[in-house]
């Protein structure tokens, strides 16, 4: 499977370091842009005028598109091939950064943010499809872990650089930071990666399937992202909810009518790739409550400053870049049993510790139970990932990425939908049964911070009982 000659002639370097490299650069892009947008969105309401409710399709136009079309570009690069489609990505969501960067209304800031999503789906579903075919089986999980190191590196450096950047060059400087990385990754991926392989069948697009799950995967996402705000019993939250329902009951029975489907629905029977992927996405729902209260917690009931609170978060995503790849190489030894479930059993672990916090909690009482969510995020998603890319054939690496990304996301929507509202119904019971707003307040966070370790625990069992990883030939 690996061919250590160069694309294009150099036999210095192996191939499968010189895939990490064109494959780091593209994740570590797409990584810092979902994350360096939510500083500049105060920033954006003032420059536009436009208010909260408008500001957030910023992010939401991106996050949906994203997420509707990560299975099927990761589909597409099973059957055109992976070089071409991640190519291609680099240049859309260059181009999508220099329109966002140039857009002189909100209108068309939000218009070209889906075309940034256009090229970010094609990004995030190749990646670790490209990795698994160019490392060894018996190095899979070190190279997801590596992997993981970047994206723990882009959630880190986000933040911070994007109040720097907005700071010193204006709001626009946020997405013209992506122009010389993308033109980088455009070079790496053209010269390091090598030629697509010729596919033996052609096979025929599935073009109804790919639609009805776009329908099905935005109508769920943006019912539960929006659900608070309209409702839940809101006719236009009810509304996506049925449609939803309808593109799935839709998508699979395309799937099952047609001769060459998006997704192969048998890969479910497959312990091991349903078990890994179910645990995937309860864990993000967990992981989600942490990463969406801790900033409320830190600058809302501490009055800790923007910059204090920036750092402390940081703990979660540098001790990940740390686990992760050891917990990769170790999973290529032991499996990814034993590591995930005990990565997603530390997740619930910091998750009830983090709700004992009181609000006299020193910074290092708080930095702590934070090292504890990246530990246990580290220990899980390396180890996971290798699981659910080891238990696809070679044609269906492209498909088995775009899952990963697909439930990572699916997860942290849905997880941010449940805090939100844990918070909202226990708030209001504390300030009913006479607590002052702080302690209302602190008390819901608490209150969703132990749902979300009882939504971890039970992520544990998928892993837990998950079938043996098998070896592919290499």
């Amino acid at each position: 499977m690996v061919n250590e000659q160069s694309p294009r002639g150099s036999p210095r370097l192996e191939y499968k370091w010189r895939a990490l490299a064109a494959v780091a650069i593209g994740t570590f892009m797409s990584t810092l842009d979902s994350n360096i947008i939510n500083v500049s969105l105060p920033t954006l309401g003032g420059v536009f005028s436009a208010d909260l409710t408008v500001v957030e399709w910023v992010v939401m136009a991106y996050q949906l598109t994203v997420t509707g079309l990560l299975l099927t570009f990761g589909r597409l690069a099973d059957m055109l091939g992976r070089k071409r489609i991640y190519n291609v990505g680099f240049v859309i969501f260059t181009l999508g950064s220099l329109m966002c960067a140039l857009s002189r209304s909100i209108g068309g800031l939000i218009g070209s943010r889906v075309l940034q999503g256009v090229g970010a789906a094609m990004l995030a579903s190749n990646g670790t499809a490209i990795l698994t075919d160019a490392f060894p089986r018996s190095e899979r999980g070190k190279a997801l872990g590596l992997n993981g190191t970047i994206v723990g590196s882009g959630l880190m450096i986000g933040p911070p650089l994007g109040g720097l950047l907005i700071g010193a060059l204006g709001w626009r400087s946020v997405f013209t930071i992506n122009l010389p990385i993308g033109v980088v990754g455009m070079l790496l991926g053209y010269y390091l990666l090598r030629p697509d392989e010729p596919r033996p069948e052609r096979e025929r697009f599935d073009a109804a399937g790919a639609l009805t799950l776009l329908v099905a995967l935005t109508s769920i996402l943006l019912a539960l992202s929006q659900g608070e705000a309209w409702g839940w019993s809101a006719p236009p939250t009810l509304g996506l909810l049925a449609l939803s329902a309808a593109g799935f009951l839709a998508f699979v029975l395309t799937e099952l009518r047609v001769k060459h489907p998006m997704m192969d629905l048998g890969l479910f029977r497959n312990r091991l790739f349903a078990a890994s992927s179910l645990s995937a996405l309860i864990s993000y729902m967990a992981i989600a409550t942490a990463v969406f209260l801790m900033p409320f917690y830190l600058h809302d009931l501490r009055g800790f400053s923007p910059a204090r609170t920036g750092l402390i978060l940081a703990v979660s995503p540098l001790t990940m870049i740390v686990i992760a790849p050891f917990s990769g190489w170790l999973s290529d030894r032991i499996g990814s049993r034993v590591l995930s479930t005990l990565g997603i059993s530390t997740i619930a672990t910091a998750l009830v510790l983090l709700s004992r916090l009181t609000l006299t909690a020193s910074a290092g009482d708080i930095a702590s139970r934070l090292f504890l969510v990246g530990a246990g995020n580290g220990l899980f998603t390396s180890p996971n990932s290798s699981a659910i890319m080891g238990a696809v054939p070679r044609q269906r690496l492209g498909l088995a990425a775009g899952m990963i990304s697909t439930v990572r996301t699916t997860g942290m929507v849905t997880g941010v939908a449940i805090a939100g509202a844990v918070v909202a119904a226990r708030r209001a019971d504390f300030l009913a049964a006479g607590a002052d707003p702080a302690h209302a307040f602190g008390g819901a966070i608490d209150a969703a911070f132990l749902v979300a370790a009882a939504i971890a625990l039970a992520g544990a069992v998928p892993s837990l009982v998950r079938g043996r990883e098998e070896r592919r030939a290499e």
